[in-house]
């Protein structure tokens, strides 16, 4: 491992300060993911500034009626805090989905937006990958690919984003907010994480130094409180997705009156599945109605050729929890 510097950061200002007068310095919060990748030497940062003591660690209700969710929160007192149970389950069980208790621990939720894929090629230093050295090849087009992306990816990238937390988040229009030195800024969770193009090494719309402070979700649509989150995995506890989905319904005199939907680990990015929402809406609950729905978001999947039982798992996901969706709010 390179030798970096270290240093401990107790306000916002300090902690800009320090990345604007050095380049080389990277966020450290909780290290789950930026410590793996600088023991395989993916990343080699010259200093590390530790944003933990930051003052960004509470969960707040808004005066509209939302939650402010602060960078430092660990990902372990966001899926227990009783508003996000409450009022966005599926948040909850996203959160919880993911990792070991242990990692949860530690991680935290602006760490959690910015992890890196966990593409093998990308963790290989000794073989080519756009993401980690632009313009030297993809790897996993021509290789191992069975868990890549079958939306949105690009000759030059077919990796996919690893969280879940992101997923449910997207769902319900999650706005995150940072700090430049130049000032504040926001970024509506669909447009942060950049479309892969021909620059899969820019993963996010965040301006160069700047820190994230937290996550806003709007107050909770009915569709929100009752949601929830599948994830399928090829092993039954710590490990990544190989398809998941993020899910909500307001159903009310038997027609989908909302539908929030989004899809993870078939995409660069969580994948906010909008065409499918669009045809839920205005319709009446049934099985044939849900599959018409995934297959409307589907159509646009471009699969590899190991890779094309996600559109199978991905559409039969979709009918599974909007079924169970809907008897619960049937019942």
């Amino acid at each position: 491992m390179k030798e970096f510097a270290y240093q401990r950061v107790f306000d916002v200002s300090g902690a800009l300060a320090l990345l604007d007068a050095d380049p080389g310095a990277r966020f450290l919060g909780g290290g789950t993911n930026l410590v793996d990748l600088m023991k395989a030497g993916v990343e080699r940062p010259a200093r590390l500034v530790d944003v933990r003591e930051l003052p960004l660690g509470r969960i707040e209700p808004t005066a509209d009626g939302g939650l402010h969710i602060g960078a430092t929160v660990t990902n372990s007192d966001l899926a227990a805090h009783p508003d996000v149970r409450r009022h966005y389950p599926a948040l909850a069980q996203a959160v919880l989905a993911g990792a070991s208790g242990q990692l949860r621990n530690m991680a935290t939720v602006g760490g959690n937006l910015l992890q890196r894929t966990r593409c093998g090629y990308f963790a290989d230093v000794t073989r080519p990958c756009n993401k980690r050295v632009p313009g030297s090849g993809c790897s996993a087009v021509e290789g191992e690919h069975r868990n890549h992306a079958i939306l949105g990816a690009s000759g030059h990238c077919v990796a996919v984003h690893p969280s879940d937390m992101a997923v449910a988040l997207t769902a319900f229009d999650a706005v995150v907010s940072y700090e430049t030195t130049d000032g504040p800024g926001a970024l509506p969770l669909t447009g942060f994480y950049l479309p892969v193009g021909d620059t899969p090494h820019l993963e996010t719309a965040l301006p160069q130094g700047a820190l994230i402070t937290g996550v806003t979700l709007p107050p909770a649509p009915p569709a929100a409180a009752r949601s929830r989150y599948r994830k399928v995995r090829e092993r039954a506890s710590y490990a990544f997705a190989i398809g998941s989905v993020a899910a909500g319904l307001d159903v009310r005199d038997g027609v989908i009156r909302d539908a929030r939907l989004a899809f993870g680990a078939v995409a660069s990015r969580p994948w906010r599945a909008a065409a499918a929402e669009r045809a839920l809406i205005g319709a009446h609950p049934g099985g044939e109605v849900f599959a018409a729905a995934a297959d409307a978001e589907l159509a646009a999947a471009e699969p590899l050729p190991h890779n094309g039982y996600k559109v199978t798992l991905m559409r039969n996901l979709v009918v599974a929890v909007l079924t169970e969706l809907a008897e619960e709010a049937a019942r």
